[in-house]
């Protein structure tokens, strides 16, 4: 295999794009583990009384990241997530206002291998979200078990991320006020499964969680559709039924996270590694779905707006794809 190398003329700005997204690449992939080695390591140290401190602490603020956790602006506007943006580059398209009275439930589609484009969207001011959509803030869902590890927990809410259940959803979408939104990546950890370069498949057919959740709070469903998530990375053929995907879909119900086996770039070649493409993100915002309020919805009644839901979908994907060259012959497809 021959390895294409990075040319040594390489733009400066070009480099501090590339190190801005190893960087987060890493916080996926590593720092988990890392701050939970760091954590349990102090205390065998003469620094003993920091993590004694922040275990005090972090029991005290135990309930903090279901209360709509606790947000840093500084680290939100920071340069970091702008060399992001351009290394790719991501771009948050808006096709509808948003009344700041009202709260949203966000649809996000596709998950992709990393989600990068919800990343950057909702957790950073990168791309201007509170620009495009002035007295909205938003809040973006990932995994329970992330919000229990030491240190990283405070690095997560510090974006306005918030834990995927329904406490943490409910506070969101019953703050009387308004002018918030909860982003859902519906999909999952299971839909990364099928992330790979010119997929349009999502997981979608049977998540209906997010539209009895929007019924049970009258909040207006809004899609969105991410066109070039799914192209910064290639992935291992895992075709359904192989034992690759088997092994896969049993760790994620062992642990609650998939295991995509992905590959793009390197740090310094262009030929192997684990740092994504340069290729366009394109985050489409939908126009709000009106939903009725009502606290017990029957299945038929979450089944029409579940409906109506992939009915507007499929149609931001079709009146958008042709400019962001998706094949006319290419539609979605929901499992």
């Amino acid at each position: 295999m021959k390895v294409e190398f990075a040319p040594l003329s390489t733009p400066l700005q070009r480099r501090l794009q590339t190190a801005s997204v190893v960087q987060w690449v890493f916080s996926f992939l590593g720092l988990a583990q890392c701050c939970t080695a760091a954590f349990i390591a102090l205390f065998f140290t003469r620094f003993w009384l920091v993590s004694a401190l922040y275990a005090a602490w972090w029991f005290i603020d135990r309930e903090k990241p279901s209360k709509g956790g606790r947000r840093i602006h500084a680290l939100r506007n920071s340069i970091i997530w702008r060399y992001m943006r351009d290394y790719f580059p991501i771009t948050l398209v808006k096709t509808a206002e948003l009344d700041p009275r009202q709260n949203y439930l966000m649809g996000f589609h596709p998950h992709g291998v990393l989600a990068a484009g919800a990343f950057i969207n909702f957790c950073t001011e990168a791309s201007g979200f509170s620009k495009l959509f002035p007295g909205i803030t938003p809040h973006l869902m990932m995994l329970s078990l992330w919000f229990r590890i030491p240190f990283l927990r405070d690095y997560l809410m510090s974006g306005g991320l918030v834990p995927s259940d329904k406490e943490s959803a409910s506070y969101v979408l019953q703050k009387p006020e308004g002018g918030n939104v909860l982003a859902i990546i519906v999909g999952g950890a299971q839909e990364a499964l099928d992330a790979r370069p010119g997929s349009c498949t999502l997981l979608l057919k049977n998540r209906k969680g997010f539209v009895r959740l929007a019924i049970q709070h009258g909040t207006p469903l809004v899609p969105i559709f991410s066109f070039g998530e799914n192209d910064l990375f290639e992935q291992v053929r895992n075709p359904k039924g192989s034992w690759l995907r088997q092994l896969q879909h049993r760790l994620q119900q062992i642990m609650g996270i998939s295991l995509p086996l992905f590959h793009a770039r390197g740090i310094f070649q262009y030929t192997f590694g684990l740092v994504p493409y340069r290729r366009p993100i394109y985050t489409v915002v939908g126009k709000p779905i009106p939903v009725q309020r009502k606290k017990r919805p029957s299945e038929e009644e979450v089944d029409q707006v579940h409906q109506k839901y992939l009915n507007e979908l499929c149609k931001l994907f079709e009146e958008h794809k042709a400019k962001y060259n998706i094949p006319e012959d290419r539609h979605l497809e929901f499992i």
